[in-house]
């Protein structure tokens, strides 16, 4: 069901969209939107990069004015009831918005002055705030040097000051580990059930589908407002399980991929999900009654299908020539007893394993349990205290320039050039790389086209949206045919279809014998790694297949069939509970 226009007199409506319209030069970025928000609940603001929805938070924020139609808040226009009580808005911004130089306290106290807050209110309020966010014991810690969960936190405590009626929040789960996540909503849910307004951005959909109502935006227009329920239904009798034998599973990834009347092909587990369009051929349902288990849909499918499906242009990738046959037992990532200190503190202690050709390695822990440490070790951005490490066989410790020209690292913050055109960045990385003016010729071409960049190559870098940054990130990571890739958290923030697509180009990678070395925080994702490692407190607490993990979780906790991100969190209770901190 989509929303009809919205009675401008809805007295329990807590937001009312009738017409919303907003243009930035000749692009529009919403057109035309009719909603009803009610009061007191959580809503999710559900939809593809550039869908509109960083948009929508602020004309509601009222930090902007709408092209057209209007937004009514709680009865009136967004700007007279700022006027008239400035403080009925709470918004945390997407990026991170408050001073990484100043402490936890200095930031809460630069807020409070700005919403008027002062005085034995001021003290109060803080007191609740550090409690409820459980940021009590870190007052006097930088907020740069938060990890990002805390960050999360301080900036949701930052937005509650002055007790607004609506909360609004531009994907407050972006970079944010399993465990942080189930806190932020469960500090969230408490202020719904207080009878707050929440409104809650976000580009995964395992979030939204928690919430009571979700909008579903995609280039400006309203696809769909209701219970996320009722638009997980449309999927209904579409959606089943392969179970390929783990050796032929990429291969079969790959075939259901192809395959026509296909929406949604995505690992599950030992399973494969797919998602049959709604008028797939014969042939396609024929194949799959034969070896396809029927599942209740989830909202994921929903969406892949009324975003038309998986973007399904061959990933370029998998003829790159990574100067190497892709021998299997070839070991392109090795760490031994990698460790280090800053000062006392251990960031990163004896951590040991190795990558193969064509494998899929994933690291995964908490924020601040030494991921990034290591990682950064690996790519030879920072050098152990002790250990070894290698890249394809050169030593990072005694051959670090050669090293380096054997990977290609994609970096967790987006390092481009933000002043330069998207070509020009093409160019310089590639020149760094050494890669000859005739090669660059024919492959920067091909990528752009395959990654949708063709149309942006004279933009300027800064103004493109994250997921075309991530695309322009992975194809200056690869563009030298690195035998070997770092990445670092690669679809952070990005939506669904779009993830589809950045593994379809890493499983073409692997084919062609790249190892890959990736970390992660969203658990579906991290079901394409061929083996996990699970770091907590600097030390490597967990390892092998996903399957492996999950099971050890089922056995230990009782809990049948659990998903990689129970068992996850599963470990790290576990860690806590015998005297581990995280």
């Amino acid at each position: 069901m989509t929303a009809a226009a919205p009675d401008a007199h809805d007295e329990d409506a807590a937001v009312l969209l009738d017409g919303l319209r907003m243009r930035f030069g000749q692009r529009e970025a919403l057109r035309g939107i009719d909603a009803r928000i009610r009061q007191g609940g959580i809503t999710g603001l559900v939809g593809p990069d550039a869908a509109g929805k960083t948009t929508l938070l602020r004309l509601m924020a009222g930090l902007m004015r709408p092209a057209g139609g209007s937004v009514r808040l709680f009865g009136m226009e967004a700007a007279s009831l700022l006027a008239a009580s400035p403080n009925s808005i709470g918004y945390m911004p997407q990026r991170f918005g408050l001073y990484e130089d100043l402490s936890v306290r200095a930031n809460l106290e630069l807020h409070a002055r700005l919403r008027g807050v002062e005085g034995e209110e001021r003290e109060a309020i803080f007191a609740r705030l550090l409690s409820f966010t459980a940021l009590a014991p870190f007052t006097e810690r930088l907020a740069g040097r938060l990890s990002g969960g805390m960050k999360q936190k301080l900036g949701i405590a930052c937005a509650l000051l002055g007790a607004p009626r609506l909360l609004l929040l531009d994907e407050p789960g972006v970079g944010v580990d399993p465990l942080s996540r189930r806190e932020l909503w469960e500090m969230v849910g408490e202020l719904s059930r207080n009878g707050m307004t929440i409104i809650w951005s976000t580009a995964y959909l395992d979030e939204a589908a928690r919430c009571p109502e979700i909008l579903m935006l995609d280039e400006g227009r309203l696809l769909f407002s209701g219970p996320p329920e009722e638009m997980a239904a449309r999927a209904g009798g579409r959606v089943f399980l392969l179970s390929p034998r783990p050796a032929e599973r990429r291969a079969v990834l790959q075939e259901w991929t192809r395959r026509e009347g296909v929406d949604d092909v995505v690992v599950q587990g030992g399973s494969l999900r797919v998602v049959l369009h709604a008028a797939a051929p014969e042939e396609t349902r024929a194949r799959m009654a034969r070896g396809g288990v029927p599942v209740e849909p989830r909202l994921e499918d929903a969406y892949m299908s009324a975003l038309g499906g998986m973007l399904r242009a061959p990933s370029p990738f998998g003829r790159l020539d990574s100067g190497k046959s892709p021998d299997e037992n070839a070991e392109r990532i090795v760490a031994r007893g990698l460790t280090k200190r800053f000062g006392t503190f251990t960031a990163a202690g004896n951590i040991s394993f190795s990558v193969r050709a064509g494998e899929i390695f994933g690291l995964l822990g908490p924020n601040g349990a030494g991921k990034s440490t290591t990682f950064r070790m690996l790519c030879g951005l920072s050098r152990p205290t002790s250990g070894q490490c290698g890249v394809d066989g050169v030593d990072l410790l005694r051959a670090g320039s050669a090293a380096r020209t054997r990977l290609g690292y994609m970096a967790q913050k987006f390092s481009l050039y933000p002043e330069l055109t998207v070509l020009q960045n093409i160019h310089v990385v590639a020149d760094l790389y050494g890669v000859p003016w005739r090669r660059q010729a024919e492959r920067i071409p091909e990528l752009c086209a395959a990654l949708g960049l063709q149309d942006a190559l004279r933009q300027r870098t800064e103004e493109l949206p994250l997921g075309q940054k991530q695309r322009l990130a992975l194809l200056c990571a690869t563009l030298h045919e690195p035998p070997v890739l770092f990445l670092d958290e690669p679809t952070s923030g990005v939506d669904a279809r779009t993830r589809r697509d950045f593994w379809k180009h890493i499983l073409a990678l692997t084919a062609a014998g790249t190892a890959v070395l990736v970390t992660t925080h969203f658990m579906e994702e991290a079901e394409y790694c061929d083996r996990l490692a699970l770091i907590n407190n600097g030390v490597v607490i967990r390892m092998g297949t996903p399957d492996a993990l999950k099971e050890e979780c089922a056995r230990t906790t009782g809990r049948p069939n659990p998903t990689l991100e129970e068992a996850f969190i599963a470990c790290i209770e576990e860690q806590r509970a015998t005297g581990g901190t995280a």
